[in-house]
């Protein structure tokens, strides 16, 4: 006899009609008859949740991307019932459910459709598993564009493109290969200069289509779990962005070293190694502030031991190398080695913190120590204890900063290279398999980690970063691209990464400038560093398997380049720390793609090279050998060209010359930009000085911004720090700069140096709140367009 009740119930299921509808607060809830149950929650005017249940139950509402600290709170909130729907009004979005089938259609205030259902909610039970295979479909109308999910390495613009999230190690990886080592359920759709934002908090597989499978229809689906997602409106798209962002965490302040050029390599060892490179930095003059030791200073490749050998006494080494201005990076693993003499695997073992199989074995799996055990991160007691593991690595020897690799978890020589499905975790106790876990470790490994720093690194502030990652990780940590290669279009997928993460809520990431597998040319190298310093996270790293990539081994003109742009990106350290600041205090992007800057423009919806370093600076990388400039986008306004200081007018592709020592770099007309001067690292000088690029705009005002604090340590969060905002006006024969300042930083500087560029005058007289002071005073200088002003001024004029 043949049943095919099995056939009958395969196949995609769909919610039915609608047959109550009730209110609690600010959770509006739709069951049909079916069974399904729509709770579409307010979290903000502009800011909604959807999340969908089959059988009439929810599971237990638990998340590890979502912000205790994120905004809430909206000025409206109404529910009106018409004959074939429902409404939900807010001060923002208009959102329609359909009676027929609970599908969502959501509209601006006036009435403009910014996303609705094509098949909307549907989903497949999983035979396999257990549980649902959960699907939504969006209508995709034409022309419409999408943008984010982390660090996908192909172009900017991912229509047509199918996406999957689940971390894996993907060393070597190609361009448009998927997935890689993050999982950043989060993406930005834009249709008709109205942008909107999607996050699909699913941590099982998920998988992302835009208009690939069918060319109107847009669509994401997870292998388990709710669905579960967060709509944003903008209309802009940096506030959807700066949105999720603060939904999903915002970051601390890193200390400003962190913010310098960092090298490593795979590996530096023994210590006379390490003082090689480092004392090589000095004598060239090539600023550095973090040297890194990869998994060989363990003993065995065991975290939390030393390589007696290689280093006989690390506390002295790290205090010597801090002298010298180095803040010395450790790298730590989640594979435990597998030794009853080992006294970290002895604890995990003693209260059983490692992973286990199904049927009660230990996650067994060969990483570098050999055979390893891993703690279960997504335990909150494994946690605890994890973060107890670095006091004398951190309190005692005296690292500053802890590098997470291998975190997705990575495992050698198996299927898929990681856990296997039935691998069970805590999850924070909602127990469950590897399936659920698994995009989330990389985080909670991250987690544990900064909560172990941070506490003994006290009062000084935690340096964290991790090669896998989940969406919120950027509460924890920064982040690199993971094992690129040392080609041109590597350097291409450099560039596209740094902006999508940015553009996906992390921006506190780089690339191994020059590639970590193979071997880069002197020119590549040169070219990666010029992108590299404009990156938020600045490091050289590279596999010794493939020779070295220090820059003196390039020559002397790769060092001299190097040099020059190293230089320039220790000059920026205020604006990149005002950047930053920015970033960790509104979720505002430290770069924006040009789409990003202007959306307005059509011209930005599909380019990929040029990007914004903050508000005010626009970059565009050489990306090919041989290049003695290249055509470049110029964003719609007007720009000077830095190098030449040239005024241009945007909106248009331009030539730029740009030989071997240059990269494209123009600043936006208005703007002032702050510098410090050149260091060796950071705190080698005291800033007696502020020094102001000032550029020129006629009409309009420009503002830009200046934060300032003691560079690491808390006292900034109890008000010790220093704002100042400027105000830019320029005339025909005038210029205004006012200045309001803010917190209780007291600077060092006594003074502020401006320099003008593009004035279309002589400066014949200077006024500092309403006085006029001679110009030998504020040692103007006729031929460069200076002068020295007090800092505590609250306007200056000058006169033409």
């Amino acid at each position: 006899m043949i049943i095919n009740t099995e056939l009958e119930y395969k196949g995609n299921l769909f919610p039915g009609k609608i047959n109550s509808f009730s209110q609690d607060v600010d959770k509006i809830y739709f069951k049909t008859e079916n069974g399904v149950i729509l709770q579409v929650t307010v979290l903000r005017g502009s800011v909604i949740r959807f999340r969908y249940a089959t059988d009439n139950n929810f599971e237990k509402d638990f998340s590890y991307a979502i912000s205790d600290d994120g905004a809430r709170g909206y000025s409206k909130l109404e529910v009106e019932e018409h004959g074939d729907c429902y409404k939900i009004i807010t001060r923002k979005i208009i959102i329609r459910i359909d009676k027929a089938d609970i599908k969502v259609s959501i509209f601006d205030i006036n009435g403009n459709v910014i996303c609705k259902d094509d098949w909307g909610f549907h989903w497949e039970q999983s035979y396999e598993f257990g549980g649902n295979i959960v699907k939504m479909s969006k209508a995709a109308p034409q022309g419409e564009c999408y943008y984010g999910l982390g660090d996908k390495p192909m172009h900017l613009n991912l229509k047509g493109k199918r996406i999957e999230n689940w971390a894996t190690d993907q060393y070597a990886f190609g361009k448009d290969q998927d997935p890689l080592y993050k999982s950043v359920p989060f993406y930005v759709g834009m249709h008709e200069e109205r942008a909107y934002g999607i996050f699909f908090d699913n941590t099982f597989k998920t998988f992302f289509d835009f208009c690939n499978e069918r060319r109107n229809v847009t669509s994401f689906w997870a292998h388990g779990g709710e669905m579960n997602y967060y709509f944003f409106y903008g209309p802009e798209m940096q506030d959807v962005v700066t949105r999720y962002t603060d939904l999903t965490g915002k970051p601390e302040l890193p200390p400003l070293w962190a913010l310098g050029y960092h090298q490593c390599k795979w590996s530096y060892y023994p210590e006379s190694k390490v003082k090689e490179v480092t004392s090589k930095f000095r004598e060239l003059r090539i600023p550095c502030d973090g040297i890194y030791l990869d998994i060989d200073y363990m003993d065995g490749f065991r975290c939390f031991t030393w390589n007696k050998d290689y280093f006989p006494d690390p506390k002295r080494m790290v205090k010597e190398l801090a002298d010298d201005g180095f803040k010395t990076i450790a790298i730590i693993d989640p594979g435990i080695k597998i030794d009853d003499d080992y006294w970290v695997y002895k604890e995990a073992m003693d209260n059983d913190y490692f992973c286990k199989r199904a049927d009660g074995p230990y996650m067994r799996g060969k990483v570098w120590p050999g055979e390893c055990f891993f703690p279960d991160f997504t335990n909150p007691k494994v946690r605890n204890w994890w973060s107890g593991l670095f006091k004398e690595i951190i309190d005692e020897i005296g690292i500053k900063g802890i590098w997470n690799d291998m975190n997705e978890p990575a495992v050698m020589e198996v299927p898929g290279k990681t856990f296997p499905n039935d691998v069970r975790h805590n999850y924070d106790g909602h127990h469950c398999s590897h399936r659920k876990a698994h995009n989330i470790y990389g985080t909670q490994m991250a987690r544990a980690t900064y909560e172990g720093v941070k506490k003994y690194a006290y009062p000084l502030r935690p340096f964290i970063i991790t090669r896998s990652a989940y969406s919120g990780a950027q509460r924890f940590t920064s982040s690199w691209t993971g094992d690129n290669i040392a080609t041109w279009e590597h350097l291409w997928i450099a560039n596209i990464q740094a902006q999508r993460m940015s553009m996906s809520g992390m921006s506190f990431t780089g690339s191994d400038i020059g590639g970590f597998a193979e071997h880069p040319t002197g020119e590549l190298y040169a070219r990666w560093i010029q992108l590299g310093v404009f990156h938020p996270f600045c490091r050289t790293h590279s596999s010794g398997d493939h020779g070295n990539q220090e820059p003196w081994t390039f020559g002397d003109e790769v060092v001299d380049v190097t040099r020059k742009y190293v230089e320039l990106r220790y000059q920026l350290l205020p604006y990149l720390y005002t950047m930053f600041w920015e970033y960790a205090e509104y979720g505002v992007p430290m770069l924006k793609s040009l789409v990003l800057y202007d959306q307005y423009d059509p011209q930005t919806h599909y380019r990929t090279d040029e990007f914004i370093f903050g508000n005010q600076i626009l970059v565009c990388p050489i990306q090919e050998p041989n290049a003695k400039g290249r055509r470049m986008y110029i964003p719609r306004g007007h720009w000077y060209n830095y190098w030449t200081k040239e005024y241009v007018k945007g909106g248009l592709e331009k030539w730029v010359d740009a030989d071997i020592d240059t990269i494209p770099m123009f600043i936006k007309e208005g703007a002032i930009i702050p510098k410090y001067p050149i260091q060796q690292y950071v705190g080698e000088k005291t800033i007696d000085e502020l020094k102001l690029e000032v550029y020129f705009k006629l009409g309009e005002k420009e503002v830009s911004k200046v934060f300032e604090d003691a560079q690491d340590g808390y006292d900034y969060m109890k008000g010790r720090y220093s704002l100042r905002t400027f105000t830019f006006t320029g005339k025909e024969k005038e210029i205004i700069i006012q200045q309001h300042k803010y917190g209780t930083f007291v600077t060092e500087y006594q003074t502020i140096l401006f320099e003008f560029v593009g004035l279309p005058f002589e400066i014949k007289e200077v006024e500092i709140d309403n006085v006029v002071v001679d110009l030998k005073s504020v040692d103007f200088d006729s031929k460069n367009n200076t002068v020295r002003i007090p800092k505590g001024f609250t306007e200056i004029h000058l006169v033409g």
